[in-house]
């Protein structure tokens, strides 16, 4: 059974809470046109167990080195008892053989390796999705540990409150990060001047990519490293004033706003007429083009409960309260939230008789 289709239809998010609750076994593959790549993840009954970039694909023994968690020279002992009867082991059971990482490090390195493959997918709002569902036994057969794809879910979800925090400089990774003039530049006590830098290496790693041409996901891309972890280092920059964030002149107009609040206008407009699921798909879209936006939430909370959907209303309305506690309609919000949890209670209560 394949299932496939655009971002812009039907959002990753979705996708991965369909491949979860049908408990589907296969590969789900996604494309972006806009980044020029492909994300693949395997999935076995609904979990996820393998998942990689295909411009940030690398072994998992260089993965490991680069996150620091082995040596060169771990790798070299390693590699050397590759003789005889073991020259087909894998390094990485090598590496554990030999002490240079534990079983319990191994999985948790080999998690977070999947946990920022999805979240970046999850970032992905256009490109085609596709999944072939497969037999067990045509699955690859090196999967060494497996992840809930509700805790994915969970996770991703927690990821966009985080990003909320520094959307004021870093809305998306599209932002083209430039040097700023040395006078402009201050410590972390607000002191400027041209004193040395006193940066970790990962965040030099960063400013030595920055040519004020190339944008935030092409620094991500150069160096196989996660979006949204370049995205904190660069808004991490742009605090002390070392770098400067500007958003590329070919896009103003996604920036601007202006899709969103007509998107929001024609589902408002749906809503009136009674065109429900009209509405709630317009909002899903508006959604996956801009998840920061607290209004998109508020309104699609309230387009899922008219269509009965209350496990998303409830999402919603949530995340709305994350987003903007402090807005003059949380009061209406945590109200929904309230009798939703009431009414689905006395159902409970009906159903146990």
């Amino acid at each position: 059974m394949a299932i496939e289709g655009p971002l812009r239809e039907l959002g990753i998010h979705d996708v991965f809470q369909l491949l979860d609750l049908s408990r589907k076994t296969g590969i789900l593959r996604v494309s972006s046109e806009l980044r020029e790549d492909e994300g693949l993840v395997v999935f076995d009954g609904g979990r996820v167990v393998q998942a990689l970039i295909r411009s940030k694909a690398m072994s998992t023994e260089y993965a490991l080195l680069q996150a620091g968690r082995i040596t060169e020279t771990d790798l070299d002992r390693a590699r050397a008892r590759r003789t005889g009867a073991r020259a087909g082991a894998q390094v990485i059971d090598l590496l554990v053989e030999i002490g240079a990482i534990t079983q319990k490090e191994l999985e948790r390195q080999l998690r977070l390796h999947i946990e920022s493959v999805v979240f970046e997918l999850m970032s992905w709002s256009e490109g085609f999705f596709s999944f072939e569902e497969r037999a067990r036994g045509d699955m690859p057969n090196d999967s060494r540990i497996t992840v809930s794809t509700e805790s994915l879910l969970m996770e991703g979800a927690r990821r966009i409150d985080e990003w909320s925090r520094i959307a004021d400089l870093v809305p998306n990774p599209g932002v083209i990060p430039e040097l700023a003039p040395v006078g402009e530049r201050h410590d972390d006590n607000g002191n400027g001047g041209g004193s040395m830098l006193d940066l970790l290496p990962h965040e030099w790693q960063v400013l030595t990519m920055i040519d004020g041409g190339r944008d935030l996901r092409g620094i991500a891309a150069s160096l196989a490293r996660d979006e949204f972890e370049i995205a904190k280092i660069a808004y991490g920059l742009a605090t002390t004033g070392i770098i400067s964030l500007r958003a590329p002149s070919r896009t103003t107009q996604e920036f601007d706003g202006t899709g969103i609040e007509s998107r929001l206008a024609t589902a408002r407009t749906l809503t009136r007429a009674g065109r429900h699921g009209d509405a709630a798909d317009e909002l899903r879209r508006a959604m996956q083009e801009d998840p920061l936006t607290p209004s998109i939430h508020l309104d699609f909370a309230f387009a899922a409960a008219r269509l009965g959907d209350y496990t998303a209303a409830r999402a919603s309305w949530a995340h709305f309260l994350r987003l903007a506690p402090d807005d003059q309609a949380a009061a209406r919000a945590r109200d929904a939230i309230a009798a939703l949890d009431q009414f689905t209670w006395l159902l409970e209560e009906e159903a146990n008789g």
